[in-house]
């Protein structure tokens, strides 16, 4: 009689999508899903085409045995490629994760709110903790993303988490730019964020990348309205007309494609940080996706190679944690723009299902409190720890 042992290796996160544009059909077929019992929570991302209160209440029915958060988009990742009018989601399991998210409203997010909010989620945590919490969490924070209130509330948030690393996106609204939302409690909200925070046993790293370079062209802001992160005037001249002299067009053929392609930034520190145009109004004066005030210094940029870039990072952090059971990803919307300009779709689905991208593209990316545009930002979540598996016991009867 000979007893066997082995080991597997069980999923720690579960995927689904649905184009379905019907708000219960789409709860629905993601539910069959995921159906999973082990699921603890849930995260999705929308497609801002769907009926948002019919699906908030469907939602909430579909999945009443655990916590839903999402957020509407600028299209969804899944590891089949780009996707619009759609909905992505992950699973995440109870054995291999504990998951704490809050919503706040951005107005009014103090450092008070901030510490109170985090001791929150720590104390959710440690009631059914995989992990130590300093050394095996991460958070993620999506954003009402047109909301003028978003680097305040991330340097707030910041302070209050210390050393623990998070990232984020900004919501989108199929680059409508009229409304963007968060999902939590059932309901979609505007003016208000979501922070999940997540302890794990698996590996995992928090990144981020970009593949702009410098053109060393300056151009400094001399009237902007930080409030509505618009700026009139670069160089003591119109806003728009220095911009696109800058990139070498007219002004009549500015659009978000050519932002894409010219971006302007922000060094801080060594680093270069995207600050993306959002439109150009009839004054001529620009609106930002991210905070821009009187007297700061952009660069001209050009984008690099996008998929040597991608390559180089997420082959790293593979070799430090292994292959991926998942990379949840923020990334922006004028990179979907410039790949699909490019007709790199496909180039883009093989990076995809290679490091097994879910997620969405967004109006701003974050990272441990700075705010950024034209970045990938996520974090590669590697395989849970393998256990024990006793099987069953089985008899040679030949053995006599």
């Amino acid at each position: 009689m000979v007893a066997l042992q082995t080991s597997i290796q069980h999923r720690a996160i579960f995927s689904a999508a649905t184009y379905q544009i019907d708000a219960t059909k789409a709860a629905r077929e993601l539910a069959m899903q995921l159906d999973d019992e082990d699921i603890g929570f849930v995260l999705f991302f929308c497609s801002a085409a769907y009926d948002l209160d019919a699906l908030g209440r469907e939602m909430k029915q579909a999945f009443s045995h655990c916590e839903v958060m999402g957020c509407t988009t600028a299209g969804e990742l899944m590891p089949s490629g780009y996707a619009k009018s759609s909905i992505s989601a992950l699973g995440f399991s109870r054995r291999d994760f504990k998951v704490s998210g809050q919503r706040v409203s951005l107005d009014g997010f103090d450092l008070q709110s901030a510490q109170l909010c985090v001791s929150d989620l720590m104390d959710a945590c440690q009631q059914d903790l995989k992990a130590p919490i300093n050394t095996n969490t991460f958070v993620l924070t999506l954003i009402d993303g047109l909301s003028p209130n978003e680097e305040r509330f991330l340097v707030t948030l910041d302070t209050a988490l210390g050393r623990l690393p998070h990232f984020g996106g900004s919501a989108g609204d199929d680059v409508n730019l009229a409304n963007t939302h968060v999902y939590s409690e059932g309901a979609f909200h505007s003016e208000s964020a979501i922070v999940v925070m997540f302890n794990t046993h698996c590996p995992f790293e928090v990144f981020t990348t970009h593949h702009i370079q410098s053109l060393d062209s300056k151009l400094v802001v001399t009237d902007a309205d930080c409030t509505a992160r618009r700026v009139h005037e670069f160089n003591a001249e119109p806003a728009a007309e220095v911009y696109a002299r800058e990139a070498g067009i007219s002004l009549e053929d500015l659009r978000p494609e050519i932002y894409a392609l010219h971006p302007l930034a922000v060094l801080i520190g060594d680093q270069y940080y995207v600050r993306s145009i959002q439109k150009v109004n009839e004054d001529l004066s620009l609106d930002f996706y991210c905070a821009v005030d009187d007297g700061i210094v952009v660069t001209a940029m050009r984008p690099g190679d996008l998929f040597a870039d991608m390559e180089t990072k997420l082959s790293a952090i593979q070799e430090r944690i292994g292959e991926p059971e998942l990379t949840l990803a923020c990334d922006c919307f004028l990179r979907r723009l410039e790949i699909e300009q490019k007709l790199m779709r496909d180039k883009a689905k093989m990076m995809f299902r290679r490091f097994n991208f879910v997620g969405f593209n967004t109006y701003g990316e974050q990272l441990n409190g700075i705010h950024m545009n034209q970045t990938l930002t996520g974090v590669m979540i590697g395989k849970p720890p393998t256990q024990p598996l006793e099987m069953p016991v089985i008899v040679d009867r030949k053995a006599g």
